[in-house]
């Protein structure tokens, strides 16, 4: 492919909406992951309790369930025609399915065992002496957790931050099931590749898994140098 060509795909709006919207995404997703994920991460590493499994199974349920499927799932539930989906239209005006926060939903959910597992794992094993001898000198629970774990799992959080967003820019089942592939609207930049594809615009794919490939790189620095630390 020659510049010109290059430059085209590149310049081109079907380039770039996709490219700001995942960027939108992946931001939003990103403050969720790191406030949502480090609580239920501190919160799992606490004592086992029936409602702690409930939780510790739905949380690592995209690990094992695929995409697809999961994404299909939680359409029928969010949904206007699903429990909560109906609720939350009927009532509050709000359509989470096929919009930004469906996409937003679906990069949340891909990428949330990622951060809560690293933290989780952190905690249990690094963190524990350094609590109790907080709470020993009379520090609350609140002071502990913002003073003492956040301070010595920090490594954890920042890779588990880097691998969640790496998995939530890729997500391409939960994105087609929650957000729906509409064009100019809940396309990003993996969905764009295999519109791409199906289309017959090699070009722009081509394009676009260079884009993918080049943030993937940088996640891969960014750990190898976590991992230095």
């Amino acid at each position: 492919m020659n510049s010109i060509l290059w430059l085209n795909s590149i310049t081109g709006s079907g380039i770039v909406y996709p490219l700001i919207f995942t960027a939108k995404v992946a931001a939003v997703t990103c403050v969720l992951h790191l406030l949502i994920g480090v609580t239920l991460g501190y919160y799992l590493s606490e004592k086992t309790s029936r409602m702690r499994d409930i939780i510790d199974i739905l949380v690592t349920l995209p690990l094992v369930f695929p995409p697809i499927a999961l994404g299909f799932v939680l359409l029928l539930i969010l949904g206007k025609g699903g429990p909560i989906g109906r609720f939350l239209y009927e009532f509050l005006g709000v359509q989470i399915i096929f919009s930004f926060w469906g996409v937003v939903l679906a990069a949340f959910v891909a990428g949330l065992p990622l951060i809560v597992k690293p933290v989780q794992s952190a905690i249990q094993s690094t963190a524990k002496s350094l609590v109790e001898a907080s709470y020993v000198l009379g520090k609350s629970e609140w002071q502990t957790f913002f003073h003492v774990i956040i301070p010595s799992i920090k490594k954890s959080i920042v890779g588990g931050l880097t691998l969640a967003f790496g998995r939530s820019i890729g997500e391409v089942g939960l994105t087609l099931m929650l957000g729906g592939n509409i064009v100019g609207k809940t396309n990003t930049l993996s969905l764009e590749i295999y519109n791409s594809v199906f289309s017959g615009e090699f070009e722009r794919a081509l394009v676009l898994t260079f884009i993918l490939g080049s943030i993937s790189s940088i996640i891969f620095i960014i750990l190898k140098k976590l991992a230095t630390l």
